[in-house]
């Protein structure tokens, strides 16, 4: 292993450095009896390291599953049931629904096996093993090779060691960098494609609270669903078939029903997506003061109008739910982030730890030979880059948020491809974006996309400088004098894309033809204007001064591993399977403010409104709340629990990651941070960073006495650790 990985080990952290603390980290399972067994012992952890992960036998591991790649499952059965979060299978749920059956309002629950239904393209993917290939990956690679030439020799190296890979024809290899690129990990990995709906609760049950509540505490919301992996008939991965069989787990989790209380240990267990850790302080400044606010303002002035159409029309509500839902989300978080560093200080924070790291490295003739002017060359190209990437991010809003320009979008892609592999290709290349796009105008409204577009391209030009978007854009701009309502009238009304009938008769014609019609139409005219002018003057540019940041900010990453020595060091979230590890505790996020660290149902009461999109409650959950009917999941006290927070580090893609105790049993579900923490992936601080989790008892409640499926229940194994605890604990009081 590489001398900078044993940077790792250390005992204490630095003073003015944002510091890895005990609930700091998304540490690589494979790592944790090296690094962090003795310390997770030592917060309350019962498990060893061996029981996390393990090759041999079953370990917690081979619960875990990336569920579709965009959340996190955990099997929590013998036959393959699957838990998740309700927003990670809010896709596949309306996917299920229409007007008639709407699922998203009234929930599923598959009552046998025959009833539980398919979902096309849904994967679950266990790993199976990791490896560190650092030194097969980094042979021959030299200081100061072009970048282009790095990442070469660097993938041809991958390239040539993954056939002496041992793994079985049916399972497969991910290699990932650590690190900015200073170390290479190897995931094999094997997946399965037949993962069916078994339940989930309405949306006032599984979503509750909606958009208010989103990244907020205290948190009311149920936010789970169940699905099931099946196999073939031979137990491995298959496509999916009538007669595959529920799949047999190495290894699933058994749900505790004894609850939390303060100070109790856990654990996350999941596929977290992207974090930034380790910049500089004017990274950090570029997304804060730039990036994050020219999102946050486009997506502001979209939602407005998606929402106003939602609250009229049914149909738009189902169409738009899960693309508002995902679109509100990075809106809201981006708020929470830029506040989150303006409140903890995390820009002064960075300076200061900046000026320290600078102080001991000038204090180190050895390194400072290595890296002196590194951190300072790096903050001056974050600040010359900063231009550049608010015009992309304005860009990229535009182009994601107006759905005829991604429309647009895809048809050039598509017509790029033909280019690339000849004319003969075009009908190929033409069915494959035409059932693309069959699903897509399902779920679109035209009069919905036309004034976002009216809103967007009103907020783009005026904010974006003429010299980001080019002279033809600009030109279309200005010869509909310059008004949002006019392009965007004119566009949508002449355009040959803006239902899927209209696509499909469009791309029925001679490729020979199409290659000239895409001038004309006016969608297609402009979305090639602005992707032409942004390319030019944007991502060219652009392109070149992030080459030169990756290259610095690795070698920044390693000379801080190396001059910060007594620091402990974790590689950025990048998708792969991690753990983090902090205890269930409460927060204090200004004067005056502290908040405890759990939810009742008594809560969700005090928050019904009749009739209100987020916050109804079904007829029956206030049944069996005046009822007190909660069966065996009620707490000590009487009360039904529903959420709880603790201090475990996360971020996206852990949505749906089980929530372990102690014994590494399920003890809740994770699906969200709280707001004055979202700025964790850039700024993590122990004292308001808190996950949000949905209490397993609540789960449990919702699937038994809600929905009528003990059945479910029945699948699982329920087990009561802390009845072992208490009467010993009583024993040495007396």
């Amino acid at each position: 292993m590489l001398r900078f990985v044993k940077g790792l080990l250390f005992a204490s952290c630095l003073l003015l450095q944002q510091a890895a603390s005990a609930t700091e980290g998304m540490w690589l399972p494979q790592l944790l009896g090296q690094l962090n067994e003795k310390e997770m012992k030592a917060m309350g952890m019962k498990i060893s390291a061996a029981d996390i992960y393990n090759v041999n036998r079953g370990s917690l591991k081979d619960a875990i599953v990336s569920f579709g790649g965009f959340c996190t499952g955990e099997v929590i059965s013998s036959q393959g049931l699957l838990l998740t979060n309700h927003h990670c299978g809010y896709r596949s749920i309306q996917q299920h629904s229409s007007v008639g059956s709407n699922y998203l309002a009234d929930g599923f629950w598959a009552m046998n096996r025959q009833q539980e239904l398919p979902n096309p393209g849904l994967t679950a993917t266990f790993i199976v093993r990791i490896e560190d290939i650092t030194k097969q990956a980094l042979a021959g690679v030299q200081n100061g090779m072009d970048e282009k030439d790095r990442a070469a020799l660097i993938n041809k190296n991958i390239e040539a060691l993954k056939p002496s890979i041992k793994k079985e024809a049916y399972q497969d290899v991910l290699v990932k960098p650590m690190f900015e690129g200073n170390q290479y990990f190897l995931f094999v990995t094997q997946t399965y494609k037949d993962i069916r709906l078994v339940g989930a609760p309405p949306s006032s049950i599984g979503k509750f609270g909606a958009d208010t509540d989103n990244w907020m505490w205290p948190r009311h919301t149920g936010d789970f669903s169940l699905f099931r992996i099946y196999a073939g008939k031979d137990g491995l991965p298959a496509e999916y078939a009538a007669d595959n069989v529920p799949l047999s787990p190495k290894h699933f989790l058994p749900i505790s029903i004894d609850g939390i209380e303060k100070n109790d240990f856990t654990m996350v267990f999941g596929f977290p997506g992207r974090t930034n850790e380790y910049l500089p302080s004017e990274g950090m400044r570029l997304i804060v003061e730039g990036q994050d606010p020219a999102r946050v303002s486009m997506r502001d002035a979209a939602l407005k109008i998606i929402d106003g159409f939602m609250r009229e029309d049914e149909q738009i509500k189902i169409q738009y739910a899960a693309k508002y839902a995902s679109t509100a989300n990075g809106w809201k978080k981006w708020i929470g982030e830029m506040q989150g560093v303006e409140r903890t200080k995390g820009l002064d924070r960075k300076v200061a730890y900046e000026t320290e790291y600078t102080k001991r490295l000038n204090n180190n003739n050895a390194l400072k030979q290595l890296y002196a002017g590194v951190l300072d060359s790096l903050n001056a190209l974050y600040i010359k880059a900063g231009p550049y990437v608010v015009a992309q991010d304005y860009y990229n809003e535009l182009t994601r948020n107006i759905e005829l320009f991604s429309f647009s979008n895809r048809l050039l892609n598509m017509l790029n491809k033909v280019k690339k592999d000849g004319p003969d290709s075009y009908t190929e290349h033409k069915e494959l974006l035409l059932k693309t796009m069959k699903g897509i105008f399902q779920d679109y409204s035209m009069k919905v996309d036309q004034q976002v577009a009216v809103a967007l391209l009103d907020l783009y030009f005026s904010t974006v400088k003429s010299r980001y978007i080019g002279g033809e854009a600009y030109q279309i701009w200005m010869e509909n004098n310059k008004d949002g309502k006019m392009t965007a009238n004119k566009i949508f009304a002449l355009t040959a894309l803006s239902s899927y009938e209209k696509f499909e008769a469009f791309l029925d014609q001679p490729y020979e033809k199409i290659q000239n019609l895409v001038y004309q139409d006016p969608a297609t005219r402009f979305m090639m204007a602005l992707r032409n002018g942004f390319v030019e003057n944007v991502y060219n540019v652009n392109k070149d001064i992030q080459d030169e940041i990756d290259q610095l900010q690795r070698v920044y990453m390693k000379a801080q591993m190396e001059v910060m020595n007594e620091r402990r060091f974790y590689p950025d979230a990048n998708s792969t399977m991690r753990i983090t590890y902090g205890k269930v505790d409460g927060y204090s996020p200004r004067d005056a403010v502290q908040y405890n660290i759990s939810t009742t149902l008594e809560g969700v009461m005090e928050k019904y409104k009749p009739g209100d999109y987020e916050f109804d409650v079904p007829g029956k959950l206030r049944d069996l709340y005046r009822d007190k009917d909660y069966g065996p999941y009620k707490r000590s006290d009487g009360k039904m629990p529903v959420c709880f927070i603790a201090s475990n580090h996360t971020t996206g893609g852990n949505s749906g990651s089980p929530a372990l105790d102690a014994y590494g049993n399920l003890v809740g579900l994770n699906f969200d941070r709280t707001w004055e923490g979202t700025m964790s992936d850039i700024n993590y601080d122990a004292k308001i960073c808190r996950n949000i989790m949905v209490d397993i008892r609540y789960v449990l409640f919702i699937i038994d006495k809600y929905a009528g499926a003990k059945h479910l229940v029945d699948e699982m194994k329920l087990v009561h650790p802390k009845a072992k605890v208490r009467p010993m604990m009583e024993r040495k009081r007396a």
